[in-house]
């Protein structure tokens, strides 16, 4: 009990100041605070539901709640040579055993899992090794997102480094649709080819595939996609895997894989792995391809846990001075150049790039930059793409705007699932769209669009709702449909619409608890334990992204003691602020700065999420706060 009341103390004081380093009793406090023990009765040290202005400039109902899991962290901190906090930060992301520990901060590639424990693996090189010998010719057909080209890209120069006679096809979104479809299964078969391979798609093509079949052609699936299933009456689960003569998908039943989450990309570049070792090619040949199994990771929002984690890190040194034509053409087109190529570059620079070919024109547009050997072919290729972005960017803007429109002023903004109709929207923004709905509202959202044969549309999630099998619930109403937890992508009649949206919400059983944005700050901390090393030592951390998130640090009552608005458009805010020790620091916050501005004259003290920087200007380092939220 008295342990307990000493806990207390600690914790309340962390909530009320979270008190700077400035004497022996306060290096014991913040020694405490770090150590919080997971059976403590104060687990979750703030669980408070307040409205906050986020980093978007919008205000938003969030929960702010701070994780205290249980390890040694000054032992911990010891052992690997790091500070305390940054061992918190990686208890936090779940890393516990020593082991675990190690490979998170220095995993190599020895570390990858061997290609041999996917399923189907041995049956497809068998296959693939065979054809290649005999010279038949193989056609790789991938998807048309930033996944499938880069799927296609590593299997084709795979492939070609081994001999093979190939090519491949990627299907025009609006024309083809997703995946493998019978139009370019007849345009294989007229070129003559007797082996496809698919990547990134194929799991779900059943009828497809055995079309295929039909035509006398060998067919091989590599995806990494949920494999459909049926419920029988009984409860029991039935797997619907295509006729293809080999299957290699993590996710197929009873495949030893120890690792499910990998990308389309992943799984083409454990083929090839295994295809250079069938035969006779030096493993090491396959490390040209491990950026673009790490852009895919990235673009394709794969959790950045065990092996992916390992690859993307790789994959970004790499990336600092690559080799591929296209990829040097690409970076120097969006000012990139001399920069160090982060996962942010990837997924909100590079990716857009890549995806906004299949968007809107053809993601083989994307394909042919990657094969450009020219550096001029190259560098007009990257500028088409950049291009295309930028228009990609305009008419989303328009999209997400009529989305709100439409939610603001129907019977919508009622809906805990989000289904809205814009038979206008071009069909390939209808996810960008959904996904920057689903961060307004905080539900699963579909945004649909009017397409040449009926509807077409996709899903973007939330933690709480699993997509795909809530598609599953109502499959009926559905023509086509496919995806994962937090995205799904489907078509259907017109006259099922609205259908579509009221059986959805009939079945839902979301929360307002899960529909309340969480926040989880990993440490509070105060500003004035923030110092140079340590933001060093927080690169240790990166890659951030899905899975393996930006570490997030807050302090109580930090009085603002003034700010100005800069920029050309307004959207920069410094400022200076204070604890309640008088110990100064310096804080900048991204988004609508007078909106946010405005909110900051309503009282002089906040508490503030964080993450610390550094600050350079004319050869002098500073510290200075990112402010993301403020209550």
């Amino acid at each position: 009990m008295e342990q307990n009341r000493e806990y207390l103390y600690i914790f309340l004081l962390s909530l009320r100041c979270f008190e700077p380093m400035v004497s022996k009793r306060a290096r014991q406090i913040r020694i405490k605070c770090i150590n919080i023990p997971d059976s403590c009765f104060m687990r979750q040290l703030l669980l408070i539901h307040k409205w906050v202005i986020s980093d978007r400039g919008e205000f938003v109902m969030e929960k702010w709640v701070v994780s205290a899991k249980k390890a040694d962290f000054q032992e911990i901190g010891r052992k690997f040579g790091i500070d305390p906090v940054i061992a918190r930060l990686i208890r936090n992301r779940d890393q516990i055993t020593d082991e675990e520990i190690d490979t998170y901060l220095h995993g190599k590639l020895s570390g990858l899992h061997p290609w041999k424990l996917l399923k189907g693996m041995e049956e497809l090189l068998d296959r693939l090794t065979e054809k290649i010998r005999d010279k038949k010719k193989i056609r790789i057909i991938g998807d048309y997102d930033i996944d499938g080209v880069c799927s296609t890209y590593i299997l084709l120069k795979g492939l070609l480094r081994a001999g093979a006679l190939a090519d491949a096809d990627i299907p025009d979104r609006i024309k083809d649709g997703y995946g493998i479809s019978r139009e370019l299964i007849d345009l294989a078969a007229e070129a003559g080819i007797d082996t496809i391979i698919t990547c990134d798609n194929g799991i779900s093509a059943a009828e497809q595939i055995r079309y295929a079949k039909e035509l006398g052609m060998t067919v091989l699936v590599t995806d990494h996609h949920e494999v459909p299933y049926e419920e029988k009456e009984d409860g029991t689960i039935c797997s619907i895997l295509p006729p293809a003569d080999a299957v290699v998908n993590p996710k197929q039943p009873d495949c030893p894989y120890p690792f499910k989450g990998i990308c389309g990309a992943m799984v083409a570049f454990k083929v090839i792995q295994g295809l250079y070792e069938r035969m006779g090619i030096p493993e090491k040949e396959t490390e040209e391809l491990i950026p673009f199994a790490a852009i895919a990771t990235v673009g394709d929002v794969m959790d950045l846990k065990d092996e992916n984690r390992i690859l993307v890190k790789d994959g970004l040194r790499r990336l600092q001075n690559p080799e591929n034509e296209g990829l040097k053409a690409l970076i120097r087109v969006n000012n990139l150049e001399n920069r160090e190529i982060s996962a942010y570059h990837i997924g909100f620079i590079i990716g857009p790039c890549m995806n906004a070919s299949g968007r809107l024109s053809t993601a083989k547009r994307a394909l042919r930059l990657l094969l450009a050997e020219d550096p001029s072919e190259a560098a007009t290729l990257a500028q088409d793409l950049k291009d295309l972005n930028d228009s990609r960017k305009d008419m989303t803007a328009k999209g997400v705007e009529e989305a709100v429109e439409m939610v603001e002023h129907t019977d919508l903004k009622n809906d805990r699932v989000l289904v809205i109709y814009l038979p206008d929207c071009h069909e390939s923004l209808a996810g960008i769209i959904a996904g920057r709905v689903r961060e307004r509202y905080v539900r699963p959202v579909f945004v649909l669009t009017k397409g040449e044969e009926g509807v077409k549309g996709s899903g973007r999630s939330i933690e709480a709702y699993h997509m795909f099998q809530e598609l599953v619930k109502c499959k009926e109403l559905l023509t086509k449909f496919g995806g994962h937890p937090m995205a799904a992508g489907l078509s259907l009649p017109e006259e099922n619409v609205e259908d579509f949206r009221r059986k959805l919400n009939e079945n839902c059983s979301l929360t307002q608890e899960d529909m309340t944005e969480k926040i989880v700050i990993d440490v509070p901390m105060p500003m004035s334990y923030v110092t140079l090393p340590l933001i060093r030592q927080l690169s240790l951390l990166e890659p951030f992204g899905k899975g393996n998130t930006k570490p997030v640090f807050a302090q109580k009552d930090m009085k603002v003691l003034n700010f100005r608005v800069l920029g050309k458009n307004r959207n920069v805010v410094k400022m200076n602020l204070t604890d309640a020790y008088g110990f100064r620091a310096e804080g900048i916050w991204f988004g609508d700065g007078d909106a946010f501005a405005g909110r900051l004259q309503e009282k002089d003290k906040w508490d503030m999420i964080y993450y610390p920087s550094i600050n350079y200007y004319m050869g002098r380092e500073s510290i200075e706060m990112i402010i993301q939220n403020i209550r």
